[in-house]
């Protein structure tokens, strides 16, 4: 149940049509123009000092955490220091264009064009990395093999260390800062952090100073001691540690909003904070408060994490669709000595969730063979509930493939999860995880194409795919390091170092090498999409000779035209991944395992490794369109299956059990920078205590298969077509999209129809 206050608070969400906001881009272009000739770093920090001091703060009726990036909810933010190009490209789009809609009034669009964009025009970060691209590299990403992200974007997907500000203080920070500075002034990262940290303190107190005045004029005396309560927290949290739960709260949700303001950024994730939290909910317990307060408190912060949207590219949000922003909360999994960790706070943020049904934060469980039942059968409750959350980690995988990767143990058993599914170590890692896209399925459809002459077996031809693998993802890699160093050099991020583990003992920022643990994280996509058309190549051509592989390349760049009967042969005449098949499932194996062993080589520009991944978010939808028809009977264009290591959208025909066991035939260990795997339950299936007994017998598999991750949509595809046909009777229905959830009726049309069209299982 909800309080008339957090309902009220969660309708203001969607009063109005998203709005894009030139705030933050006209203060930080101020700063930028007035700080020329000073080191970056610092000029970063002053740019962020200069937002924090004079954008508009406001405190809305009846909330109790304060804090925005923005005075309109669900804005959208421009960072024309990353990209001004798109943006001046979509002015007049951004209203209307398929995916994630924002509406700009007529002055911004002058005041962009006029000045901001001028003065960015090449000075930003996509300017220095393009620039750097050489043309082997370009002229793979126009075949559409790779595709490289974060080149119009700040640094994200990375867990801060909040603990380190909630056990410590801003004081303290300050001083660490002040001191290191002192011994070494020539490093101008230690005065970046100074100057950032104190920033923050003149902000929070900034909102302290609102919380006062409104509290002078209000006549209504509750909520005057509201106020006079938020300004009390913000006074004293600008300086101490809080005490309190709703101190912690407070400062967290303060830390979080500087954080954005910086880097304007997706995905600088919470992390494990039913740990981290627990001490303070502790106090707040034995201090016999109201219980009441504290889980309105938590509803009142779920709901300030959806007033945060990201704004992309019409291009980007096709990959990236429903404006997740990717503030991953994970509970429970073991602790540094390896107990199980979950405790009250664990359970209570799954209520909360339950109460609040929106698709910020991304809540994800972790599980184990000492998860306490009650657990697994609160998380099967809120799974039941439809949103699509939470989603599942398997810790008896995860921690090993960290363990693969050179990360000592009880930081591997502290793994948590940033943006979607991307695994990382909280407070010590930047993983840079989104850093590419490779698509596989494009490599072997381009071998196809180039071979002159039929190989002699199926393993030449395997060979042969494996041979441009191996030599796109230099490729891969080669840009991926052109655009981490471009970070380095112009968009270093000092208020966020201060919060990473490494950064002030090396005097390093985060972007250049300072944390802990350095990766690079790039996906291999369409692993079941390839290992059905390679189980077709093999049989139809190299087993039954039932046409040579000129006929069929020649029949895929036909896209099937007038052999409707023969490509619905191969759909259904042939086994497909997902069925617990080995002839199909080790295809995909051999392929992908290649494909993560060969990354694993490479060292990236900050001194770390490359690691692979396997997920699409929703670019399983744009990828499938630079990909022509394959032998799996997929025409051109055509999406590719869903996730990254979900079976092809209707394949999955023997049930959700053989899914997994086709899945747990790839090799989870490898793909350390995270992998996803959706399924879809019919609402009949997890009904009543049967069904709940069903579902952890399911989770409990999985998680003994040692697949690594896991979510799920319960919902009746009769309700999201009625979504689809009405959707202003559902402007609050969420659903798991990739490693996100989102309102459905904000998703175009060809992902709304990927969700309904993904086989319905039972139990």
């Amino acid at each position: 149940m909800i309080s008339k206050r957090i309902s009220e608070l969660k309708e203001q969400l969607f009063q109005k049509r998203r709005e894009i906001s030139l705030e933050r881009a006209i203060l930080y272009t101020e700063s930028w123009k007035f700080t020329e000739g000073e080191p970056t770093v610092v000029r970063r920090a002053k740019a962020l000092a200069h937002i924090l001091d004079h954008v508009n703060i406001n405190i809305e009726r009846g909330e109790l955490i304060v804090g925005g990036r923005t005075i309109q909810p669900r804005a959208g933010v421009i960072s024309p220091e990353m990209s001004p190009y798109w943006i001046l490209q979509e002015l007049d789009t951004l209203p209307t264009r398929p995916q994630d809609q924002f509406d700009i009034t007529g002055a911004d669009k002058v005041l962009f064009r006029s000045e901001l964009f001028p003065y960015w025009k090449d000075r930003s970060l996509e300017d220095r990395i393009e620039k750097k691209i050489p043309d082997h590299i370009q002229q793979t990403r126009k075949k559409k093999i790779i595709k490289l992200n974060q080149t119009d974007k700040g640094q994200g997907h990375i867990i801060p260390s909040f603990e380190k500000v909630l056990n410590d203080g801003l004081d303290c920070m300050i001083a660490e800062a002040a001191s290191k500075n002192k011994k070494d002034p020539f490093n101008p990262f230690y005065d970046a952090v100074h100057i950032s940290l104190l920033a923050t303190q003149r902000h929070i107190n900034r909102y302290a100073q609102l919380a006062s005045s409104l509290a002078a004029v209000e006549v209504d005396l509750d909520r005057r001691d509201e106020l006079l309560e938020i300004a009390r927290i913000s006074n004293k949290i600008a300086k101490e540690p809080p005490h309190s739960f709703y101190e912690a709260l407070q400062l967290f949700w303060y830390i979080n909003i500087i954080l954005q303001q910086e880097s304007n950024a997706s995905s600088i994730s919470p992390g494990r904070f039913d740990q981290y939290m627990y001490p303070f909910y502790q106090n707040t317990i034995d201090a016999k408060e109201d219980s009441l307060l504290v889980k309105e408190l938590l509803q009142n912060l779920m709901i300030k994490f959806n007033t945060i949207v990201a704004l992309r590219s019409e291009e980007s949000a096709k990959f990236f669709a429903g404006f997740p922003i990717g503030y991953n909360i994970i509970l429970g999994g073991v602790d540094q000595k390896g107990r199980d960790a979950v405790n009250e706070l664990s359970y209570l943020m799954l209520e909360t969730y339950a109460d609040i049904k929106l698709p910020q934060p991304n809540l994800g469980v972790r599980i184990h063979e000492k998860t306490p039942r009650e657990f697994l059968i609160k998380a099967s409750e809120t799974i039941r509930l439809g949103t699509g959350i939470p989603q599942v980690f398997n810790d008896e995988v995860i921690i090993p493939a960290f363990l693969n990767r050179g990360v000592a143990l009880k930081d591997a058993r502290d793994y948590a999860v940033v943006g979607c599914v991307e695994l990382s170590i909280p407070g010590k890692t930047y993983g840079l995880h989104d850093i590419a896209l490779f698509n596989l399925l494009r490599v072997m459809e381009l071998t196809l194409q180039g071979q002159a002459s039929q190989p002699d077996c199926f393993d030449s031809l395997l060979d042969a795919i494996k041979e441009n693998v191996t030599l796109y993802i230099k490729d891969m890699v080669e840009g991926s390091n052109i655009i981490d160093h471009a970070h380095g050099e112009l968009v270093p991020t000092p208020f966020l170092s201060a919060f990473i583990d490494g950064c002030m003992d090396k005097g390093l920022d985060v972007s250049q090498g300072g944390a802990i643990y350095n990766f690079s994280g790039v996906q291999g996509i369409g692993i079941a999409n390839l290992a059905d058309s390679l189980h077709v190549v093999k049989k139809l051509i190299f087993e039954d000779n039932g046409m040579n592989l000129s006929q069929l390349v020649e029949l895929l760049e036909n896209n099937y035209a007038g052999q409707e009967t023969l490509r619905q042969r191969f759909i259904h005449r042939f086994d497909k991944y997902g069925n617990d098949i080995d002839a199909v499932d080790y295809l995909g194996s051999e392929i992908l395992t290649h494909y993560c062993t060969e990354v694993e080589k490479y060292t990236n520009a900050r001194g770390g490794i490359f690691q692979p991944g396997s997920y699409t978010v929703s670019a399983h939808i744009p990828l499938g369109e630079a990909v022509g028809a394959t032998p799996d009977g997929r025409l051109a264009k055509e999406q590719l299956a869903d996730g990254g290591l979900s079976p092809m959208v209707g394949r999955d025909r023997l049930g959700p059990t053989a899914s997994l066991k086709s899945v747990s035939k790839l090799d989870h260990y490898l793909l350390s920078n995270g992998s996803l795997l959706n399924v879809k339950f019919s609402p009949s299936a997890l009904e009543g205590e049967e069904g709940i007994k069903k579902m952890i017998g399911y989770l409990q598999a999985f998680m003994r298969l040692k697949l690594q991750h896991i979510q799920f949509n319960v919902i009746s595809v009769e309700l999201l077509k009625d979504a689809q046909k009405n959707p202003d009777k559902y402007k609050n229905l969420v659903v798991r999209v990739a490693g996100y959830s989102a309102i459905f009726i904000e998703l175009n049309k060809a992902i709304q129809d990927d969700i309904i069209n993904r086989r319905e299982h039972t139990l």
